[in-house]
C-alpha cells in the first residue's frame, strides 16, 4: 500500500494557494480543471516530499460553508488489489459505499466517518458482484 494524498475542500483558491505556497513554501505539482463538474484540482507538495500531495480542491461558485467537518475530504491510498482489499473490508464489516465498479476507485469510510479513497494501481478489469453494485449513502 502506497499513500497517495489528502484532499480539502476550498471556499477561495487564490487565498489557498497564497497560503500554502507562498506561506508554507509548498509547490504546485499539477493541476485539473473540470468544467464539466465545475470544480479544480490542485496538488501541492513539499519540496522535500514530493510523493505526499494535498489536493485542494475548488468547487466553483458553490456557496457551501465547509464549517470543520466537510473541508476535510478524504485520504487516499494506492492499493494492489482494490477487489481482494474492498472484499477485505467488508468481510469485516464496513460498508462500501462506492464499489469499485470500473476496477479502479472504491469509497470507504473509517470507523470515525473519515472518508478513504482507494486506488487501484493500474487499471482492473470490471468484475462482479462489485461491477453492477450501487453507491450506499455519500463518502
Amino acid at each position: 500500500m502506497k499513500y497517495l494524498h489528502t484532499m480539502v475542500r476550498v471556499r477561495d483558491l487564490p487565498a489557498s494557494l497564497r497560503f500554502y505556497c507562498e506561506g508554507l513554501g509548498l509547490r504546485e505539482m499539477r493541476r485539473k480543471e473540470v468544467p464539466e463538474g465545475k470544480y479544480t484540482l490542485v496538488f501541492l507538495a513539499a519540496p522535500g516530499s514530493p510523493e505526499a500531495e494535498i489536493e485542494l480542491t475548488w468547487n466553483w461558485g458553490s456557496d457551501e460553508d465547509y464549517g470543520s467537518a466537510r473541508n476535510f475530504g478524504h485520504l487516499a491510498f494506492r492499493v494492489e488489489d482494490i477487489y481482494s482489499t474492498c472484499q477485505r473490508l467488508k468481510d469485516m464489516g464496513y460498508t462500501i459505499y462506492r464499489p469499485p465498479r470500473d476496477g479502479h476507485m472504491a469509497f470507504v469510510r473509517s470507523p470515525d466517518l473519515i472518508s478513504i479513497e482507494l486506488l487501484q494501481d493500474g487499471h482492473l478489469p470490471p468484475q462482479e458482484p462489485w461491477a453492477s453494485m450501487p453507491n450506499t449513502g455519500s463518502w
